[in-house]
């Protein structure tokens, strides 16, 4: 890759992409709207799944401490929302260094409104997480949605995106699908392992972050085939 190599494509009408991210994006509105009425309401049969699966996996943590501390070691640092964010961070300043302005803008917004949809939401459906007299983790704040499943959804979907649209080999696609799927996956079953959210708002996490990278993608004017730079 040359150092003057440009990475930004000039803005251009929506390609095949951008038209798959738009009917992606309406069809995870139907679940994601339903998932957070549900929530809101209280319906009974989500809550008695949620308590089950809850129930279920507490004893579980309780009786195999190997298992839980490295359960936290993951969920607390590695699959970390902060560390997700360093990660953006780093790609942020690398498209910016290659002079991607505009998409380095256009990542470090999306993820900061995921934040703000995150924390409103929180504060909105206002969900007590689960509470154990014999606890093996904690957290804070309200249960729905996952922070720590959103924001591993936004960014590894971003990540995965700027691969794809920069013409990652098949090696490097292949890498970063499975490191992706483990972290978004992983991060999820850590949070109810460690009893910090039912099940509800972990998938809520998921369908929200993935909401937001296909809105993301539907809205970023780039055109395809225009690339000057590939990635391996």
């Amino acid at each position: 890759m040359h150092p003057a190599a440009p990475l930004e494509s000039p803005p251009g009408p929506p390609g095949p992409r951008t038209s798959r991210a738009m009917l992606t994006a309406a069809l995870l509105c139907v679940p994601s709207a339903l998932l957070i009425l549900l929530v809101e309401l209280e319906w009974g049969p989500l809550r008695t799944l949620d308590g089950d699966i809850a129930r279920t996996t507490h004893r579980w943590a309780v009786a195999h401490d190997g298992l839980t501390h490295a359960s936290r070691v993951l969920t607390d640092w590695v699959w970390d929302p902060w560390t997700m964010r360093a990660l953006i961070t780093v790609a942020v300043l690398w498209l910016a260094f290659r002079g991607a302005y505009w998409l380095a803008l256009w990542l470090a917004v999306t993820c900061a409104v995921g934040t703000v949809v995150q924390q409103g939401l929180k504060a909105a459906v206002d969900k007590p997480r689960p509470v154990w007299p014999d606890p093996v983790d904690s957290a804070h704040f309200a249960a729905f949605p996952s922070g720590h499943a959103l924001t591993a959804t936004v960014v590894c979907g971003l990540l995965l995106w700027l691969l794809r649209v920069y013409g990652a080999g098949p090696a490097l696609w292949r890498t970063g699908v499975t490191i992706a799927v483990v972290c978004v996956v992983g991060v999820g079953v850590t949070r109810i392992w460690n009893g910090v959210h039912w099940p509800s708002d972990v998938v809520g996490g998921w369908l929200l972050g993935a909401l937001m990278v296909a809105l993301a993608i539907a809205t970023y004017p780039y055109r395809p085939g225009a690339r000057a730079v590939r990635l391996a």
